[in-house]
């Protein structure tokens, strides 16, 4: 019994692969893409939009601990609305706030460290597949939160503050994974402390693609219709996870 009841929560979390990186790589791009056309296009403010996408976060999150077992819609749409409230919540606090991309990048790596030394405090371990309860997956979600809206900030500091632009910023973002992905293959570092910095970087990386489709030319962007490039990003992820099936995460032994 304990095992079954085990592996039905499990379930709820999908195994990480490859197919994995390449729909958070999609869906932080889309959350780059939603939350500006919410925030610029319909001229709603970083504050309202926040607000928006943090009911629709908090909405997610309950829908996907409630839930049985995993579901890759549930899932990736939890994910999809971190990534959006992520976006609008860190322009707010690095714009409206006036504390800028460096400060606001410094406030939130320290509320993501703080929420992995509380989950890790907690529960002992903040390894992915050892997310069995409710209050695992709370910290799960507050973390995932706190990273994607840490990437965004980060993604601005670099194309911004920084100066490297759009292109140049993903190029070097794409890299560090690159590196990541090289240090899972040939070496034994811890595979909890690869993937969070693996998760951390996408975001990043979904940002300044985001901003490269949708900002003005003069800016370094193609100039893309916000929602044109939600429509379509949303379309491909649905596209792949139809065509590549998520599979629930097992606990390593």
């Amino acid at each position: 019994m304990t095992s079954d009841k085990t592996e039905q929560v499990l379930s709820k979390v999908p195994q990480v692969t490859l197919g994995f990186w390449v729909l958070k790589i999609l869906a932080t791009t889309l959350g780059e893409t939603g939350g500006d056309a919410l925030s610029m296009s319909l001229n709603l403010g970083y504050l309202l939009s926040t607000g928006i996408f943090a009911v629709i976060f908090a909405i997610a999150v309950v829908t996907q601990i409630l839930t049985k077992k995993f579901h890759p819609v549930i899932y990736w749409v939890t994910i999809i609305a971190t990534t959006t409230v992520g976006t609008t919540l860190a322009d707010f606090c690095d714009r409206s706030l006036g504390i800028g991309y460096t400060g606001g990048s410094a406030l939130l790596l320290g509320l993501l460290l703080a929420s992995l030394y509380l989950w890790k405090k907690t529960l002992g371990t903040v390894a992915v597949e050892t997310v069995s309860t409710p209050k695992a997956e709370f910290f799960y979600w507050i973390t995932i939160m706190c990273s994607q809206t840490l990437g965004t900030a980060l993604g601005d500091w670099t194309s911004d503050s920084a100066g490297l632009g759009y292109l140049e910023s993903a190029a070097i973002f794409g890299g560090l994974l690159a590196i990541l992905a090289l240090a899972y293959w040939k070496t034994s570092i811890s595979r909890t402390m690869l993937f969070w910095g693996g998760f951390i970087l996408t975001r990043p990386l979904g940002a300044v693609v985001g901003d490269f489709l949708d900002k003005p030319h003069d800016h370094g962007g193609l100039a893309l219709s916000r929602f044109t490039a939600t429509a379509v990003l949303l379309a491909i992820m649905a596209g792949i996870m139809m065509a590549v099936p998520q599979r629930a995460a097992a606990k390593s032994h």
